[in-house]
């Protein structure tokens, strides 16, 4: 099957600084695949250079088979960001958060039918379905983590790229994410995700892609070759000043 996302030799820059320096990724539909690394290696980086928030200064991207550069379907992309900012502060409900992800679809229409039916079964999906009135401020970190991942599954992506979703999230978040990924995963969508350890999605991994240093330090392709854990920090996040603009629809 073509691949869902195809990098190779992927270099970027931050601050003129390098930190992708000939980074290799190939993501195919139903498979999960892991980025794990130290503090510095290019994770957060790489899924983010996927999204088209950080542009690649070498290399090639293509998504769907189509070079990044010509791409325009977004809306088959859902991107959970790190959870720090995300929906901070912002006085809405539950709803209305995860209703926003429909916008790379609808634009700015309002909410026909099928849109409030995608946020529905979004909700279901990660469990808070009896949480949508609520205002986003009274969940637990846990569940903003899930409200944000619905958010991304009102899409109905064909590819879902998370950023650290476990970072924070309490146990019986986690196993909804697990789920979740599972059902995804066996309806042909592809994953992406940068890990700061398994956990629950360990029996779920289908390859681990190690980073050291902006590059591929190895693969682990079966169960028992994947690291339990690596570090993964805040630093080595892109710095808001660094940080493109995100392409529409992606959210």
């Amino acid at each position: 099957m073509e691949p869902v996302i195809s990098l190779g030799n992927g270099t970027a820059e931050l601050g003129g600084h390098p930190v992708l320096r000939g980074v290799d990724l190939t993501v195919h539909p139903g498979e999960v695949v892991a980025l794990l690394g130290a503090n510095g290696s290019g994770k957060s980086t790489t899924v983010r250079a996927v999204v088209g928030q950080v542009p690649l200064t070498g290399g090639e991207l293509r998504l769907f088979g189509t070079p990044v550069r010509e791409f325009r379907d977004w809306q088959r992309i859902g991107y959970v960001p790190q959870r720090s900012t995300a929906a901070g502060g912002v006085p809405a409900t539950v709803r209305e958060i995860v209703a926003a992800g429909r916008l790379a679809r609808r634009g700015l229409r309002p909410l026909r039918r099928a849109d409030r039916a995608a946020v529905d079964r979004a909700l279901a999906v990660v469990g808070l379905a009896d949480r949508g009135r609520e205002p986003v401020g009274s969940l637990s970190g846990g569940q903003h983590q899930r409200a944000l991942i619905a958010r991304a599954l009102t899409t109905e992506p064909d590819l879902l790229v998370m950023d650290e979703p476990l970072a924070g999230v309490d146990l019986a978040s986690q196993q909804v994410l697990a789920d979740t990924l599972d059902r995804l995963a066996g309806e042909g969508t592809a994953v992406l995700v940068v890990l700061h350890e398994l956990g629950p999605l360990a029996p779920l991994i289908d390859r681990a892609v190690i980073l050291s240093g902006g590059r591929v330090e190895r693969t682990a392709d079966r169960p028992e070759q994947l690291p339990d854990a690596h570090p993964c920090h805040p630093a080595d996040a892109v710095e808001p000043s660094a940080r493109p603009q995100l392409q529409p629809g992606i959210l």
